[in-house]
């Protein structure tokens, strides 16, 4: 049986072959994209140009798929969505290259994934290949998509690429040039976004290090702390990253941090901490000066948070491996509770995510969010402040979870997020929420409550 794994392995070789083996295993497993990307990164024999490029297909095909998908399907002999997944992921990568790159051209592109369909399927699979993409590239200019005037949710799910049923609540919430524009900042490449470590370096000094690397950058649109690259580059080879001078952190992961406003010698609590870039950030807000209780259920992902904060020079952090849920303690005054959430939010970063998630795992997760804010409502201090945040745009996990909790909890009042943050991102009940598209980052919602009695 080994000498078979190994044999089919061997068949998906060089770039398109890796891609389509990412895209065969993210469709057939739970499996996250950027974890098997990360795996081939580290254990393919690829050059640094060959991986860049296995990074932009893998993740513009699954940007992408919705409308690869569509186009696919128009000139698939049969049903395309029943085809075999080799066939599929190796005309969705092929399809990727004619439309959305410039590299090489067409007929290189077509003939790679015909040798490659036959390797692996044979003859009548690799003839299917052809006939289709060739029939694609003849029709390129002319290509037809549903007519937004009979079925705006069709269009919009087709042209830019999301599922269904998001799109259909996203039209039920906004208007049509906001879902455009939302959408097109969901498949743009994510920029980068590094905060710096006050613990270590100051403003100045920081700036001094980007420009003396040539590393263009502009500063944080609500954050001074934020710096967003303008190029994507390897950072994390860079001394500065192994000095601990910055982390890697998208600017909605700040905003929380400065709703809960810590204080030097402040015992805080953050029941959902890992990978640990919000402890890190607090403990630079509090000048490493009180103590943190950092929680985390998974040994492996405490163990990562540690190398983290540890990088950063972070002393006032206590890891604690526990469910959130079954950690009792003395009071705290500050608890953020960044709760488990869809991420749809992130889905530049994260592209699979709107295809792995569907309405129920929302319906799933509110429960469960809902009983953490209730643990953070024991273990918070009167007079103390606990922030709700998440990383999605769903008004379920954010604003409906805040309304229910203070329905229950009159010893409990939301305090405006006005007085801690931008105007422009504070929302008509007083708490952050930020928009991809208006906001050039990561979806992401905060409510700061405070607890009166």
């Amino acid at each position: 049986m080994e000498i078979e794994e190994h044999k089919v392995t061997d068949l998906y070789t060089g770039v398109r072959g890796t891609a389509v083996k990412i895209l065969d295993r993210i469709e057939r497993t739970d499996s996250y994209l950027d974890k098997l990307l990360d795996h081939e990164m580290k254990f393919s024999e690829l050059t640094g140009q060959d991986k860049a490029l296995l990074y932009e297909l893998v993740h513009g095909v699954v940007r992408w798929m919705g409308r690869l998908d569509w186009i696919l399907a128009g000139f698939y002999k049969g049903q395309f969505s029943k085809a075999i997944p080799v066939l599929k992921n190796a005309l969705r990568v092929a399809l990727y290259q004619i439309m959305f790159l410039d590299r090489i051209p067409d007929y290189a592109v077509v003939n790679e994934a015909v040798e490659f369909v036959k390797k692996l399927q044979g003859q009548k699979p690799a003839d299917i290949t052809n006939a289709v993409l060739r029939n694609i590239i003849r029709s390129k200019n002319g290509l037809r998509y549903p007519d937004p005037e009979e079925n705006l949710v069709s269009y919009l799910a087709a042209y830019y690429s999301h599922p269904t049923w998001l799109t259909k609540r996203w039209v039920g919430r906004y208007s049509r040039e906001d879902v455009e524009e939302l959408m097109a900042a969901n498949n743009e490449r994510p920029t980068l976004t590094l905060r710096i470590n006050g613990l270590k370096v100051n403003k100045q000094e920081f700036e001094a290090l980007l420009q003396s690397v040539n590393l263009k950058y502009s500063p944080g649109v609500y954050n001074p702390h934020f710096y967003r690259l303008q190029i994507l580059t390897n950072i994390q080879n860079w001394q500065y990253f192994a000095e601990g001078y910055f982390a890697i952190q998208d600017e909605s992961t700040g905003l929380p941090c400065q709703l809960l406003d810590v204080k030097p010698g402040m015992r805080v609590l953050d029941m959902c901490a890992a990978p640990g870039g919000k402890s890190a950030y607090l403990a630079d807000l509090m000048s490493n000066s009180g103590e943190i209780i950092a929680l985390d259920k998974f040994e492996s992902r405490v163990k990562i948070m540690k190398g983290n904060l540890d990088r950063l020079g972070v002393a006032i952090v206590k890891f604690v491996t526990i469910d959130a849920m079954e950690y009792d303690d003395e009071p705290f005054d500050r608890i953020l509770l960044d709760a488990p959430c869809s991420g749809l939010g992130t889905l530049s970063k994260k592209p699979d995510i709107k295809w792995k998630r569907d309405l129920l795992d929302i319906k799933k997760l509110t429960p469960v969010q809902e009983e953490l804010l209730e643990r953070a409502a024991i273990l918070v201090k009167p007079g103390g402040v606990i922030v709700y945040s998440t990383c999605t745009i769903e008004p379920d996990e954010n604003f409906e979870v805040v309304k229910a909790f203070l329905h229950k909890h009159n010893n409990f009042r939301l305090d405006d997020a006005a007085r801690f943050a931008d105007k422009k991102i504070v929302d008509e009940n007083g708490c952050i929420q930020t928009l991809p598209h208006r906001d050039k980052m990561d979806g992401a919602f905060s409510a700061r409550l405070i607890r009166t009695e």
